[in-house]
Parts: C-alpha cells; structure tokens; sequence
C-alpha cells in the first residue's frame, strides 16, 4: 500500500503557468507591434500614431489606429476616418476625426468630420481624394512605444540592450552546460587500472 497524498494530484505548477501566460502576452506584444510595421498583416492598409486628444475618449492620444481604405460611397455618418489635410507650407498632416455628415457637392460626396473631444467641426469638407481610409481599430497607448522606438535611446532600450541581455543569457547558459559536463567527468567512477 502506497501512501499519496491528494493535494499532489492537485498542486499546479504555477511556475510554467506564469510562463505560458508571459509567452502569450509577449506573442501578442510582438504580434501587435508587428502589425503596426505592416499592417497587412491584419488585413488593413495603412496604421499611425494618434497624436492628439481631439478623439477622446474614443480615441485618445498615443493610440495607433488602423485604418482600411474603403470606397467613398461606403463611408457614412459616424465612421472614423483617417484624412490627408494640406498644411500652409505645402506640408501634410493625417487627422483622425468622425465624420459627422455626409454632403453632396458639385456632384461628389464630401465630408463634413469632427474630433469627439471638439465642440466643433473641422472648418471644411473633406474630398474623398483626401480620404486615407476608415479606422479600423485602434490599440491604445502603443503609439507611445512606437513614437519611443523611433528615438536613439528608445533603439538602445528596445533593440540594443535586449539583444547585449540575449547574447550573455546564452554565453552563461553555454559556460553552465560546460561546467556541468567537467564535472560530471571528474565525479565519474574509475576502473580498477586507473582509467
């Protein structure tokens, strides 16, 4: 007769639980960032880092949108749409505003948009020429990251400093294996004539 105890059946290895979940979570940080570098990746066509509050609380600043294009008819009141706006000196911008009604204008459909968090609207229409595409989704506070990776320090931070961590994990885990194998040669028995 055996002795067991019922808690061993039942205790859970929490450590490996804690490493699947942290490996799923790190899956779908890569996925995502991924994603944001090519957003075909989740069938839309283009992504950008929202940089102002002019959404919220839809939408807030340091969000990254992903936006699809989607034909000019299709588009109605409601819809967020990411739009290509002409600044004075020739320069472009890309707001992210919701379109609040649909006009007819000399024979095209124009939109007439507003930021949620703005008492009111933008100050003209919207050609559809000037329609980048429909929000999609939208991933909260990774424009963050992604505005920090573009700096020097947030590629020493991200990309540098990993990879230094990466390379000693592997030279440690390597010198380890090496040692344990010296000593597994030294503690080994001896035959009778020495060897």
């Amino acid at each position: 007769m055996t002795d067991s105890n019922p808690s061993d059946s039942a205790d859970v290895d929490w450590r490996r639980i804690a490493n699947l979940v942290g490996l799923a979570v790190l899956g779908i940080v890569v996925f995502l960032f991924v994603a944001a570098a090519v957003p075909q990746v989740v069938g839309v066509d283009e992504s950008y880092v929202v940089l102002s509050d002019s959404m919220s609380p839809a939408i807030d600043a340091g969000a990254v949108v992903f936006v699809g294009e989607v034909p000019a008819n299709d588009i109605s009141e409601g819809d967020v749409i990411t739009i290509e706006r002409a600044g004075g000196s020739g320069d472009s911008s890309r707001v992210t505003h919701r379109v609040v009604e649909v006009v007819e204008e000399d024979g095209e459909r124009r939109f007439r948009t507003k930021g949620d968090a703005n008492e009111d609207p933008d100050p003209s229409l919207v050609a559809p020429s000037n329609v980048i595409g429909v929000v999609q989704f939208h991933v909260p506070y990774m424009g963050y990251v992604t505005s920090f990776a573009q700096t020097r320090l947030g590629i020493l931070a991200l990309v540098v400093v990993p990879a230094v961590l990466l390379v000693v994990s592997e030279v440690w885990d390597l010198l380890s294996a090496t040692k344990d194998e010296e000593d597994d040669e030294d503690s080994a028995p001896r035959g009778e004539d020495g060897s």
